[in-house]
């Protein structure tokens, strides 16, 4: 099988599943014992949060390890929601971010929050100007992701977070998940007060994340206990997911520019095959976009139904985000962008990975190729449209 779902979830890197197993086997300490296998553990933990601050460029006691990023949105959201509810409810994000952003949003109001849902244009991407309009003498919170997810829209967090800084009580958090090893951004200066990564998406381990927390910003803790992680999030720390993360970011930094260039070739291969095929909508932006998601739509033809028959010949993908595949619904994000009911349906995305080829890519068009052809004499045509007034 040619796995081509990496934003949903990446194969971990041989190495990283070694450094877990080898922290289970000889790093089974509890990091808060003081005993000789307590120090060794909290070694450990010490220094892959080294690791973790010089790759995002912040200092080490601003990254909180968490279980990944659904934990690390609902930190960072809640976290300030409730620390700073007295000077203001009000909270700004997008109308495209990830259900573990949105539905926090979404819960929120129903504790008597108000949250303003910015539009986007049909590439997806949200503008500063909405946001300087949206921003109310009330506002406490701007949340938005760096890459979306099903699209692979670059979002413009640079200038969002630039403009945010002359408005000190305002804090920005920005999803990152699907950004880290892919597309540059830099913490250092950046407006960007907190931000969530995920250890999967960059072939580490699932169940672990980072918080990055700006150096003395407070925010209401949702787990309380032995007080770890600076009491931010208490709870004995999942070391071996934790080493397995930190060995993850080593290899990104190993790769350096040359890996993203080549998904960029992939993903330029991919775009310009898909655009071949009669039938075929390319949806995901040509400029601004990351180098690894494609989204693309064949409409009247069911995304399940290709997506299945892609799998039979040896393809795996996926409809929209993972954590919302099951709903039969058009997707969120394609419908705020503006992309007809119809054409949301039959979305599929394509996400590279560091393992995938260019003879993959190739062998995928041709049965993408295969797959349309033989699925649309199946459908009924199409009435023209009743333009009477």
């Amino acid at each position: 099988m040619i796995y081509l779902d990496n934003s949903a979830t990446t194969r971990p890197h041989p190495e990283v599943i070694e450094t877990v197993r080898r922290a289970m086997e000889s790093y089974y300490g509890n990091p808060s014992s003081l005993h000789q296998k307590g120090v060794e553990a909290e070694n450990v933990l010490k220094q892959a949060r080294k690791v973790a601050a010089q790759y995002l460029g912040c200092k080490e006691g601003e990254v909180f390890f968490t279980s990944g990023g659904t934990e690390s949105n609902n930190t960072a959201i809640k976290g300030i929601a409730f620390q700073y509810q007295n000077r203001g409810k009000h909270i700004i994000t997008t109308q495209v971010e990830h259900p573990a952003v949105y539905d926090v949003c979404k819960q929120l109001e129903s504790f008597g929050f108000t949250v303003t849902y910015l539009p986007v244009d049909r590439e997806g991407r949200v503008s500063l100007e909405d946001v300087k309009r949206a921003l109310r003498p009330d506002t406490i919170l701007v949340s938005v992701m760096h890459v979306n997810n099903e699209l692979g829209t670059i979002q413009p967090v640079a200038e969002i977070g630039q403009w945010l800084k002359q408005f000190p009580k305002v804090l920005f958090h920005v999803d990152a998940v699907q950004g880290i090893g892919k597309v540059p951004l830099r913490l250092q200066d950046s407006g960007i007060d907190l931000l969530s990564v995920s250890a999967h998406k960059f072939y580490g381990p699932r169940g672990v994340g980072i918080l990055y927390k700006r150096e003395g910003l407070i925010i209401h803790p949702l787990i309380m206990g032995g007080g770890q992680e600076g009491g931010i999030r208490s709870g004995t720390e999942n070391l071996p997911a934790i080493a397995g993360l930190a060995k993850a970011i080593r290899i990104l930094e190993e790769l350096g520019h040359g890996e993203v260039n080549r998904l960029q070739g992939l993903h330029q291969q991919l775009r310009e095959g898909i655009q071949r095929i009669e039938g075929c909508i390319v949806n995901t932006p040509e400029a601004g976009a990351a180098p690894h998601i494609m989204n693309l739509s064949v409409p009247g033809v069911k995304a399940e139904v290709l997506l299945h028959a892609l799998e039979e010949r040896g393809f795996l993908v996926s409809t929209k985000s993972a954590c919302s595949s099951k709903a039969n619904e058009p997707s969120r994000v394609l419908t705020a962008a503006g992309i007809d009911r119809d054409c949301a349906l039959s979305s599929l995305r394509i996400s590279l990975g560091r393992e995938n080829t260019s003879e993959e890519i190739a062998q995928f068009l041709t049965a993408l190729q295969t797959c349309v052809g033989s699925l649309r004499p199946l459908l009924k045509p199409q009435a023209a449209p009743d333009r009477r007034k």
